[in-house]
């Protein structure tokens, strides 16, 4: 069974981590004093095989051996055998994760897998990359190395962090670029969140710019989210009746509670082939090998259907809902995790992918896939292909779901974006000396960060006006 350690980084990274732990063990049929609903009810409802989920619980939890084949139940049942999570906290700040260990489920959570400080690292990249990257090293290495040595099976490391502070951007890139200096040949699977439109920190577009960098060098796929897409699916999703009664497992921090969840619902399906059978499943290496053509763009465009803003608790409201409509709902702009168009005039489709899980046939697969062809305009080498996943195993609280990959040009506007901001800011030199005075940073790094965004945009405009290249016949002499 494939094992994920997740590393979570900065406050919004461990916040993201708040909603991933429970609504994985929702998914494993472990009650929680959250959602009080138990394990046979869970098995019964969804339809899930008791040995699965055992086999399963292994990817994201280091269960004790002589544990193997216990089935637990409840979270007195993993706090007695001292059930771990594969997790590495990181926050340069101690008040997230000091309330997380806290919490109900803070004995999952490994004290030499915690890395915490005071009071931070100043919404400066530069802070957060060189001086905290370079102060602590060893201890992110010692936590990360500890948390690998209890794997058999190492299929790849969930980074969760955001663009717009310190920590996240700066310490969570130089995680990145730790683990990829250290772990070359495990995948560097990476879920962001993009500050657009809702900026609440001034130099957030210096943040961005210059992580951007570190993530088109080091990561193996980048899945990136925005806090404009997260509120508006918020936004939508809480006018539905049928949400009324989800589970929420911390009201006081609604919404954002609710926005961390949506991205843990995309990870949880995004690993799903690789924690559970299937006909035709998507194991999680195959995802770079088929959606990243050109190592450098490797931004992933994702969009989920059914959107959760939690995990329900009854097994009702999908049960009629039609495969077609599933997908047609996966492929809407209402969807979608982050506000990059793959239709837009001229965007082009290099690489697609649909993982669908639960009650879901090859048949509806293939009838839709070729529907989504008539859709999308395709590259010339890729209009022909598409990857599909096929896991048998539904998502908590629906009999079944589907997940949208695409590496589209569109995602070229992303950047775009983060070009503009940094400009009007740069302009000006604003805050500029905070960077500057920081030891290893040099004001060059905008420079570079500019010029390597740059380079994408341009390898995507390349890919849609591509030039016809006539190669002469052979002549036979």
């Amino acid at each position: 069974m494939s094992e994920f350690i997740t590393v979570q980084v900065g406050q919004c990274g461990n916040q993201i981590g708040s909603a991933f732990w429970p609504l994985v063990l929702h998914e494993y049929g472990v009650q929680s004093a959250s959602t009080g609903t138990n394990f046979l009810k869970i098995q019964r409802n969804y339809g899930k095989k008791a040995d699965d989920l055992l086999d399963a619980i292994h990817s994201f939890f280091v269960v004790p051996d002589n544990l193997y084949n216990f089935c637990f139940k409840s979270m007195a049942d993993l706090k007695k055998a001292k059930v771990k999570a594969r997790a590495v906290l990181i926050d340069m700040e101690d008040n997230v994760i000091a309330g997380l260990k806290r919490g109900p489920l803070g004995h999952l959570y490994e004290q030499a897998c915690t890395i915490t400080n005071y009071p931070g690292s100043a919404n400066n990249w530069a802070i957060g990359y060189h001086d905290h990257g370079t102060k602590y090293h060893d201890n992110v290495e010692n936590a990360v190395r500890r948390a690998v040595e209890k794997c058999s099976s190492l299929h790849g490391f969930l980074c969760v962090h955001s663009l717009g502070g310190g920590t996240g951007s700066g310490l969570g890139t130089a995680t990145l670029k730790l683990l990829a200096d250290y772990y070359p040949n495990v995948d560097r699977l990476v879920s962001c969140v993009y500050p657009m439109l809702t900026q609440d920190v001034v130099t957030a577009p210096y943040n961005a710019l210059l992580a951007t960098r570190e993530l088109l060098e080091h990561a193996t796929c980048v899945f990136p989210v925005d806090n404009a897409s997260l509120m508006d699916i918020c936004a939508l999703q809480m006018k539905k009746k049928e949400n009324a009664d989800q589970i929420n497992y911390n009201v006081s921090c609604r919404p954002f509670q609710d926005m961390n969840s949506i991205v843990v619902n995309m990870l949880l399906h995004l690993t799903s082939g690789s924690r559970f059978p299937g006909n035709l499943n998507m194991d999680m290496n195959e995802i770079a090998t088929n959606l990243v053509p050109y190592p450098r763009l490797h931004y992933i465009y994702s969009s989920v259907s059914p959107i959760d803003l939690t995990a329900s608790i009854t097994y009702t409201a999908q049960e009629a809902k039609l495969q077609d409509e599933l997908f047609s709902n996966a492929w809407s702009r209402n969807n979608r995790l982050i506000k990059v168009d793959p239709l837009q005039p001229n965007g082009v489709i290099l690489s697609s992918a649909h993982i669908a899980r639960g009650n879901c046939s090859m048949t509806d697969l293939k009838r839709n896939i070729e529907r989504f062809r008539g859709k999308m305009k395709f590259t010339i080498w890729s209009e022909e292909a598409a990857k599909v996943g096929l896991c048998s195993v539904p998502p908590a609280g629906h009999s079944a779901s589907v997940l949208c990959l695409l590496n589209c040009s569109a995602m070229s506007g992303l950047f775009r974006n983060v070009l503009e901001e940094f400009s009007r800011l740069y302009r000006r030199k604003a805050h500029v000396h905070h960077y500057t005075q920081v030891e290893g940073f040099d004001e060059a790094d905008f420079r570079n960060g500019t010029e390597s965004i740059r380079d994408s945009i341009a390898q995507y405009r390349e890919l849609e006006n591509p030039k016809r290249t006539d190669v002469p016949r052979l002549q036979v002499i």
